[in-house]
């Protein structure tokens, strides 16, 4: 049991980080849940509360350093401790190479990776007045292989999947842990909430184009475990805060996927074909479509 740790959830306001908040405090943990919704950050706090657990809200955008900082601090001047740290605030995009615009690059880098700067340089400072801490950056699949049309996003979890490498390094033997966490598709809100529009349309749009070009050419696609309910990503999680690891893999099939990638590159490519193909055909019909109404 959590009891008397104190841990904080960036992103919390729905999805992962909101299951996780509430899987946290049902196992005694007091929760900090942070997010820029603060209506929906009162939901998921009132259910929390109504089953008996210890949860506080605190309405922050975590890209910008004085909000994130802040975060950390009066969660220490509030609650006098800091057990566990949970990076899950995240952005993705919808946009070719040529399409991402540097706003686009900028806006994506600051919440996914220049966050866990803002958050994590604090938290070390009390975690090794501690002794103790677990911190968790939750990074994608995205974060370990190539995928078209939100190259920012790309780029950026790789980003959080370096810095969590790094961070483990500067770690060792301090009591502290790093873990990296690597979800495929997660049943949350964050397909409608992509820069340059909503990707649910994407994604469903060019599954049935997708599974076509499959099967005319006989070919496999990748042997990853489709979407999964945030509760089940969450629980994957609270299994890596009682037994820390260095990465953690949510579905079924991605860490092997992803050790194929690295040994294999050009063969794992041609796995996500079809994936390209299907996802490049909608992508330039929703393109055509965005420049007639323009």
């Amino acid at each position: 049991m959590l009891s008397g740790k104190v841990a904080i959830v960036t992103g919390g306001s729905s999805g992962a980080g909101a299951a996780l908040g509430e899987l946290l405090a049902r196992e005694g943990a007091t929760v900090v849940l942070a997010a820029r919704r603060e209506k929906r950050l009162n939901e998921i706090a009132n259910r929390i509360r109504s089953g008996g657990g210890d949860v506080h809200c605190v309405k922050c955008d975590v890209s910008v350093q004085t909000q994130a900082e802040g975060l950390v601090h009066h969660t220490m001047e509030r609650l006098g401790r800091l057990d566990i740290l949970v990076n899950n605030a995240g952005r993705g995009h919808l946009a070719s190479i040529e399409d991402t615009t540097d706003a686009v690059i900028q806006s994506i880098f600051a919440v996914n990776v220049f966050a866990l700067w803002y958050t994590t340089r604090p938290a070390l400072r009390y975690m090794k007045q501690q002794g103790s801490g677990h911190i968790i950056n939750v990074a994608s699949m995205a974060g370990k292989l190539g995928y078209p049309y939100n190259s920012a996003y790309v780029a950026a979890k790789h980003a959080c999947v370096g810095f969590t490498h790094a961070l483990r390094m500067e770690l060792a033997e301090t009591g502290i842990h790093a873990t990296v966490v690597c979800p495929a598709g997660v049943q949350t809100d964050w397909a409608m909430s992509t820069e340059g529009g909503s990707m649910l349309r994407f994604f469903s749009e060019s599954g049935p184009i997708i599974k076509g070009i499959a099967s005319e050419r006989g070919m496999r696609l990748p042997p990853i475990e489709g979407v999964l309910p945030a509760e089940v990503v969450a629980k994957k999680i609270l299994e890596c805060i009682y037994r820390p690891e260095p990465e953690v893999y949510t579905h079924r099939g991605s860490k092997e996927f992803v050790m194929l990638a690295a040994e294999d590159r050009m063969k794992a490519e041609q796995y996500q074909i079809p994936v390209v193909l299907g996802e490049r055909e909608v992508y330039e019909q929703m393109k055509v479509k965005r420049e007639m109404e323009h």
